[in-house]
């Protein structure tokens, strides 16, 4: 098998090796890029769903060769791979971070659409700056993972009634496409698609019966089978979404509260990130106050997706979503939290990492540079001897918000992923100018 490809197998020690190989060959040809100032803190691998299938080991190589001078990696409900992709990460001499992203219930927005479309109190969030995947208390975490399974399972059986003929084996069909059993929607609808294909041989059947199913014309289904993943992104759009057979309202109850989450976040040394969507929602218009009650719960940081907020055709909505974006980050630096921003890539056609130089985002440029420096400093920290942003150190040493997220922000422009463990020596008895000395002198 081709090394590129085993980069992606669902055998770990094949992954690692497959690493080396292409990295040794890489090297030997002079053919790696220089490393640049662009960067992608929100990237989902294969853990959860990468739409080109990349695995946490095939996520940072892609990195290096764009040149990429850090990436971060937030999968969903899952921590599987936080120590693989760290790992590759230092390997190739990238600045790395690691977390994960789920949905929780805000209960002050009960009435408020937030991020999560038709849901209300339901917030996507994240947690961001794990030193590894082993935690505390892994009841919570476990829940994440059981809880969407269950949810995904459901929906199998709702859209299974309309497509009987070629009804999915959730074990067999869906949880086959997955390295540690995290199915998604978007792994049902590969299933589907691929399995339709398999059923339906004649092209012209095939097209018959996705017409008459998802009940668009048999020149659009022609069309759009040719590109799968698009495809794939049609059917999840017909029957598991709002008014598709499959779909299922989830309530804010169905999810665990903000503050239980930012808690389990906070114990296991993670940072509590707010997720910005576009400020359009009826609870993201009141943003004050959302911000209000993150931080009250223990958010230290928020995300952006670029992308979404100003590469949009039609110029009004463009428009629109970028006094949106400023007006965002004009609260998120007055409040002194530091932005994080990358490209999701969990559907193929994304781009590998943002435009971060293009003019609707240039101005914002330092402010995420600095959220990437941020997030970095905050994980050396907590992998070398616990310190990070969320630590009881951390909270003793600065006085404010701002002293603590500079702090931080020197740290990730000092440290280098070459250093292996704690070689600096560094200590929950050092002060901040100690360990910055520290830094300098590596």
């Amino acid at each position: 098998m081709a090394a590129d490809l085993r980069l992606d197998s669902f055998d770990a020690d094949e992954r690692k090796a497959a690493l080396l190989e292409v990295y040794r060959s890489a090297l030997s040809t002079d053919s790696l890029p220089a490393f640049g100032r662009h960067f992608n803190l929100h990237c989902h691998s294969f853990f959860s769903f990468n739409g080109y299938g990349f695995s946490p080991t095939h996520l940072a190589w892609q990195g290096r060769l764009l040149g990429l001078c850090a990436m971060a990696q937030v999968d969903f409900d899952v921590l599987d791979g936080v120590d693989e992709f760290l790992s590759a990460c230092r390997f190739l001499d990238i600045k790395a971070a690691a977390g994960m992203e789920s949905r929780v219930f805000v209960p002050e927005f009960s009435e408020e659409e937030i991020n999560s479309p038709g849901e209300p109190g339901v917030a996507y969030h994240i947690g961001l700056g794990f030193a590894s995947s082993k935690v505390k208390e892994t009841a919570l975490l476990h829940s994440f993972k059981d809880k969407a399974q269950s949810r995904t399972r459901v929906v199998v059986q709702k859209v299974n009634t309309l497509l009987h003929e070629i009804a999915l084996d959730y074990d067999q069909d869906v949880l086959s496409l997955t390295p540690a059993g995290n199915a998604t929607e978007r792994h049902v609808c590969a299933a589907y698609d691929r399995k339709a294909r398999n059923y339906f041989t004649e092209p012209s059947r095939l097209i018959s019966w996705w017409s008459e199913k998802l009940d668009l014309a048999k020149e659009k289904i022609e069309e759009a089978l040719s590109s799968p993943p698009d495809f794939q992104g049609i059917i999840r759009a017909k029957t598991m979404k709002q008014g598709g057979v499959g779909y299922i309202a989830s309530k804010g109850e169905d999810f665990p509260t903000l503050r239980v989450v930012n808690q389990f976040f906070l114990d296991n040394g993670a940072i509590p990130v707010l997720a910005f969507l576009d400020g359009t929602s009826s609870g993201e218009k009141r943003m004050d106050d959302l911000l209000d009650i993150m931080i009250d719960s223990g958010v230290g940081a928020v995300n952006i997706i670029p992308d979404r907020n100003w590469n949009i055709k039609d110029p009004d909505v463009r428009a629109l979503k970028i006094s949106k974006l400023d007006e965002f980050i004009g609260m998120a630096r007055k409040r002194h939290l530091p932005i994080i921003v990358g490209t999701e890539m969990n559907a193929h056609g994304q781009a590998l990492v943002d435009a971060l130089d293009a003019p609707a985002l240039a101005p914002y440029f330092k402010d995420f540079e600095e959220g990437m420096f941020f997030i970095y400093g905050h994980t050396v920290l907590a992998s070398m001897a616990e310190l990070g942003h969320s630590s009881a150190w951390s909270q003793a040493s600065f006085s404010t918000a701002a002293e603590r997220n500079a702090f931080y922000i020197q740290v990730g422009r000092l440290a280098s992923p070459a250093i292996e463990g704690n070689t600096l020596g560094i200590s929950s008895s050092d002060t901040p100018e100690i360990i910055l000395k520290k830094f300098s002198r590596e």
